[in-house]
């Protein structure tokens, strides 16, 4: 593969600057972290990327997680194209509601009763003021490098593109607001126990990525994710799982089922909608029915259940979960064989590599590691990433853009799209 120059992007970024701050309307499709600037994505087909200049690149960020099934799945498109002919958007119920959440609570039984966002950062943000109110608590304790959106709690210590432009929160987040978020380390359930003997009858809920995605993928160790569930019910707090990344991409039912967690609030995204704008929060019911109009807890949505996206879900969930037996150990497989490749080149280049994977998302961290939290993941080298990613890109490789990102991986990336990438992880590293 060799891509010809961006000469159309650059003509498209400098337009787009002319309107967005940056020229994104997400940080994270900033190339600033690499040295370079984005190529602009014309369309998606199985694995691949076509841009603006007409090249074509083997995708592994997935739009950020959700093309389990690769680009332009034939079902989610046939499903969009039969819906939008109904109108694209009522504000009012519809059947194709429940006809997904069916599918979600299939795959998520925790899930008792839920409620669909557009987004996972209103889904998070709605668990956790359901969370307060369930407790009458205001502290949240999250986990240093997690990204739960960019709610103004959420965005202390956070992961994504706060860690990829090192920014320690964000402006415009009152002091007052900030002080009521605890982030501590991630794989360290004694500090848990100190924020809570610190807090005693205060905080209202602790929120975890159960595997981290937003500082890279960080794996939770044995036992951590057990010492969470017990500290927590002790202590009268709810356990928030932010499944938005692991969602049906590290098992059918994400990391509640691959680590059988008991979570009482559980959040996702992304994929629950094919691709399109969708988050969901739920858990037990007798906190799910707190909300409006059962109870006190106001939460709401124009575009909530929005039947496109509905219709995209159900196609989606549909497939994945018909085939189970098939997609995911194949998922597993050719995610290890790409990883544990590329991690066999780089040691034969004598360049320092770790991996990190949970089934279909990785990270290649540029330090000798282990790495086991947001700590150890910000002592990797990032100018090597950077021309990493600018060697990969090059090929026809399209990786994340940042060293805390995860990668993802689907359906339609095969033996061949392996072969290249390793083909390329030889010439990136051979020029390190």
């Amino acid at each position: 593969m060799n891509p010809q120059p961006h000469t159309r992007s650059e003509a498209l970024q400098a337009r787009a600057e002319t309107f967005f701050p940056g020229g994104v309307n997400s940080p994270v499709r900033a190339f600033g972290a690499v040295g370079s600037q984005p190529p602009f994505v014309e369309r998606g087909e199985g694995a691949y990327l076509y841009d603006a200049d007409g090249n074509r690149y083997i995708d592994y960020f997935g739009s950020w997680g959700p093309m389990i099934l690769g680009h332009a799945y034939a079902p989610v498109v046939d499903a969009i194209e039969r819906a939008a002919r109904n109108s694209a958007s009522f504000g009012a119920s519809t059947a194709a509601e429940a006809e997904l959440a069916a599918r979600i609570q299939q795959c998520f039984p925790a899930l008792e009763r839920m409620r669909y966002t557009s987004s996972g950062t209103e889904a998070t943000m709605s668990a956790i003021r359901l969370a307060r109110a369930a407790t009458g608590r205001k502290i949240i304790v999250k986990f240093e490098g997690c990204y739960h959106g960019h709610a103004d709690g959420l965005l202390v210590k956070a992961g994504s593109g706060v860690a990829t432009f090192g920014i320690p929160g964000s402006a415009g987040v009152p002091e007052e607001i900030a002080r009521l978020t605890l982030a501590i380390p991630y794989n360290d359930p004694a500090a848990l126990e100190a924020a809570f003997a610190a807090h005693p009858g205060e905080i209202a809920a602790v929120i975890i990525e159960p595997v981290v995605g937003n500082a890279g993928c960080i794996v939770p160790e044995a036992g951590f994710h057990e010492s969470l569930r017990a500290i927590t019910r002790r202590e009268g707090a709810l356990l928030i799982v932010d499944e938005v990344m692991t969602g049906f991409r590290v098992a059918l039912g994400g990391a509640t089922e691959r680590f059988h967690l008991d979570p009482d609030l559980i959040t996702l995204g992304k994929i629950v909608g094919g691709g399109l704008p969708v988050g969901v929060f739920g858990g037990k019911r007798r906190f799910m029915e707190l909300l409006a109009p059962l109870g006190p807890v106001y939460q709401a949505g124009t575009l909530s259940g929005n039947p496109l996206a509905m219709a995209a879900g159900i196609a989606m969930l549909s497939a994945l979960i018909e085939n189970k037996e098939k997609i995911y150990p194949q998922l597993e497989k050719t995610t290890a064989t790409l990883v544990e490749g590329v991690v066999a080149v780089a040691a034969r280049a004598g360049v320092a590599l770790t991996a990190n994977r949970v089934g279909a998302m990785w990270t290649w961290f540029f330090t000798k590691g282990p790495v086991r939290n947001y700590d150890e993941a910000a002592q990797s080298d990032t100018a090597a990433f950077g021309r990493f990613h600018h060697a990969m890109l090059a090929q026809g490789i399209w990786l994340p853009p940042s060293q805390f990102e995860a990668a993802f991986l689907g359906t339609a990336h095969g033996a061949a799209e392996v072969e290249a990438t390793l083909a390329a992880a030889e010439k990136a590293f051979a020029a390190q």
